[in-house]
């Protein structure tokens, strides 16, 4: 029994490393970007759609990291209820805004890039020149939605207290959920989930549609003569590859994220295991997704990373 509980400790450790880890790294990256793209929208008239879109995912982010990682790694090191019904309510409130808003920005930016990216003759053309303010009314109902979808955790999320029974409450490691019937629990994943399908199957058309207008478009430049092509790939290509990188690594940690929330939402008794899984999957993109478009936007890496211009003797081409 001692080398098991031995094992759970160290389990429990390295989980705890491991998120902090993440989340460190996360809120400091998506911080400096945050910032960046703050300085543009403060100091230029008018910010490209795909900089507003961009800011609004990072936020998300940020909202994700903090309020998905902070308590899970506390909870990794052996603090469990540290939380009162407010903690709770708002943690998981908020943590639930950040996801759908990174789902939300996800999928408008590939949408957006996809119709920009479109021939001028195709049926999307006439779209091209309304983008701007249907990405941003989009942007923001995309916030009132899951604040409004979010609201059910202010009813159903709840702090469990040292001398009150676990029986009619689920357990979440650090908080805990009124149990109802499976009809409600299926309902209830029904209506979380319902936008957030909604949006990652718009993501997956646009990204479809954007890897076939790039296959088309090699192939053309394939059957032109090479004294008339140029090698170097053009800033909207670049830019469609940077997206479509970022839609898959989004859809591969979400698919995973969701199997367990899921299951986490329809088993009597989630397990440590499946919690932290969930957990770490859900923080790797928000990680990420800041150093991938650092690394494909020479704005923001000269201006997040300033020692990148001691080292690379020429700025990069914008994109």
């Amino acid at each position: 029994v001692r080398g098991g509980t031995d094992c759970m400790d160290a389990s429990e450790l390295s989980v705890g490393v491991i998120i902090l880890f993440q989340t460190m790294i996360g809120v400091l990256a998506n911080s400096s970007l945050l910032y960046h793209y703050m300085f543009l929208y403060l100091t230029r008239d008018r910010l490209r759609s795909t900089d507003w879109i961009l800011m609004h995912l990072i936020a998300a982010n940020i909202l994700t990291v903090l309020f998905k990682g902070i308590p899970q790694t506390i909870a990794a090191f052996g603090l469990k209820d540290f939380l009162n019904d407010i903690g709770c309510k708002l943690i998981f409130s908020f943590r639930r805004i950040g996801r759908g808003v990174c789902i939300g920005s996800t999928s408008f930016l590939s949408v957006y890039q996809a119709i920009m990216i479109s021939p001028r003759d195709s049926r999307h053309s006439e779209l091209k020149l309304k983008m701007h303010k249907c990405i941003g009314y989009s942007v923001y109902l995309n916030w009132v939605i899951h604040f409004i979808i979010s609201s059910v955790n202010l009813v159903h999320m709840r702090a469990k207290y040292s001398n009150e029974s676990t029986t009619n409450l689920k357990s979440f490691i650090y908080c805990y959920a009124v149990r109802h019937d499976p009809t409600s629990d299926i309902l209830y994943a029904a209506l979380v989930s319902s936008p957030d399908i909604l949006l990652l199957g718009l993501m997956l058309y646009a990204s479809g549609f954007m890897v076939l207008t790039l296959y088309r478009h090699k192939q053309r430049m394939q059957q032109m003569p090479r004294m008339n092509v140029s090698s170097k790939s053009t800033p909207a290509s670049r830019a469609t590859k940077t997206i479509l990188l970022l839609v898959s690594i989004f859809v591969s940690c979400y698919t995973i994220s969701t199997i367990c929330q899921l299951l986490a939402t329809l088993m009597h008794n989630p397990s440590w295991s499946l919690a932290n899984v969930a957990a770490m999957s859900s923080l790797v993109f928000p990680t990420v997704c800041p150093f991938l478009l650092m690394s494909h936007d020479s704005r923001a890496s000269s201006f997040c990373l300033p020692l990148k211009r001691n080292i690379s003797p020429k700025p990069l081409a914008k994109s």
